[in-house]
Parts: structure tokens; sequence; C-alpha cells
């Protein structure tokens, strides 16, 4: 299987469900399972890093009018243009975040808070080496934790029997901003959302750290490079 499949998705899986939205993988058969979102707020619907998907717009017109795109990883361009100019809307990246502006044909706002005037987002920066920007969501409104790449829930996120898992690289540096959160779930920008009992799933994968890094790289290693070689293309 690929690492990431470029071709266009026809009909996306629907990952999860929830009163306030929903998530989805548009290639479900690639190796790294990337999840996009989409979360009702007061502002309207924000779409979070969108792949897309034939039967997408559908799905996103029953939760209401898309107020926005937000891009939350350097390496999650996606589809976020195509999207954001169907629904003539613009894509939000932080102020401080590099690589989106040249590779999306729309509308560009920076933003230096969170997205969105009414959406209830809480943005955390997560910067932990040299090229690596990303940037945690919180929704304060329905306790939900978006993660776009530090931690996931892919085979090659995992180790021991975890739910949630650090990449590799990341166990040296674990975003340890997050402590102290309790969300009722949490979606990942790769692999499905934890939904039962999220907050010890956090919890457990920030303890790890360090100490969990010799066993990430026995087991995972040629993987996380071949997904870090994959997300520059």
């Amino acid at each position: 299987m690929p690492i990431y499949d470029r071709t266009a998705a026809e009909t996306a899986d629907i990952v999860g469900e929830y009163d306030h939205g929903f998530s989805w993988i548009a290639h479900p058969g690639e190796d790294g399972r990337r999840a996009s979102h989409a979360i009702t707020t007061d502002d309207g619907v924000w779409v979070l890093d969108p792949i897309d998907a034939q039967n997408i717009d559908d799905r996103l017109a029953d939760l209401g009018e898309v107020a926005g795109v937000a891009v939350l990883s350097c390496y999650h361009a996606r589809d976020a243009g195509a999207l954001a100019r169907r629904h003539d809307v613009a894509v939000h990246i932080p102020e401080w975040m590099d690589r989106i502006e040249k590779r999306v044909d729309a509308p560009i706002e920076r933003y230096t808070l969170a997205p969105g005037t009414n959406a209830g987002f809480h943005a955390v920066s997560c910067r932990p080496f040299p090229g690596w920007q990303e940037v945690f969501l919180y929704h304060d409104p329905t306790e939900t934790l978006v993660t776009p790449d530090s931690l996931g829930t892919t085979e090659q996120n995992c180790i021991r029997g975890e739910r949630l898992g650090l990449v590799t690289l990341c166990r040296l540096r674990p975003p340890t901003q997050l402590r102290g959160l309790e969300p009722a779930r949490i979606l990942v920008g790769h692999g499905e959302p934890v939904t039962q009992e999220p907050a010890p799933a956090l919890e457990t994968a920030l303890d790890a750290g360090p100490s969990s890094f010799p066993t990430a790289l026995l087991e995972h290693g040629p993987e996380s490079v071949r997904s870090m070689l994959a997300a520059l293309g």
C-alpha cells in the first residue's frame, strides 16, 4: 500500500460522527490514513485539513454553511484550496506557518489567536523541530481536541497497546502543552478518532515520552521515515 494515495477520491469512509460534526478518511487503503474533520460552530461549519471526496459536500450541507477551512500542519495543504474555492471561503492558517500559502490556490487568512470570530476554538502552537509546524485546536463548546501530526492512531503511531501515540520523532519532544486537557474526543490527522476515554489515552501518550523512543524507532522507524519523505511531496 502507498503511504499517501494522491489520486482523486470517490467515496470517503466516515470514521466518526458526532452531534457537532464528523470525521472522514478519503483514502482508507493508504498506510498514512489521512483524516479530515468538520465541526459545527457559532460561525458555521469549519472544515479541518480536508481531503476531498465525492460524498463530502453532501455531508457538509447536512451540517450547515461552511464558514472556513483551516489547515493545521505545514504539511497538510491537501485539498484545502479546492474545497475553500467551492464554498467561497478562505483557508485559515496561523500567522507563523510556512509552506501552505504556496500550495493552496485560494484566499489565505492568517490568525494570531485562533481561526474564526465566534467559532470557540483555542489554538496551541507546536514547533518542536526546525521545519515542523502544526497547531492543535481545542473546541471549547464540544471539548474536542484536534491533533494534526504529532499524535495519531495509525499502527505506526502506537506501541505497547497505546490507543493514541506520538510520531516516533515527537517522542523525543512530546507536546506537553496539552497536559491538563480532558477532551471528550480527540480527532487526529492520521487515523480514526479517539472517542472512548480520550483523556487517559492522551495522558498515556504524553507520559511515554523519550523513554519510548528506542522501541518506537525499532518498531516503526522505517515507516516513519517513509511518511516524512512522502509528506514533502
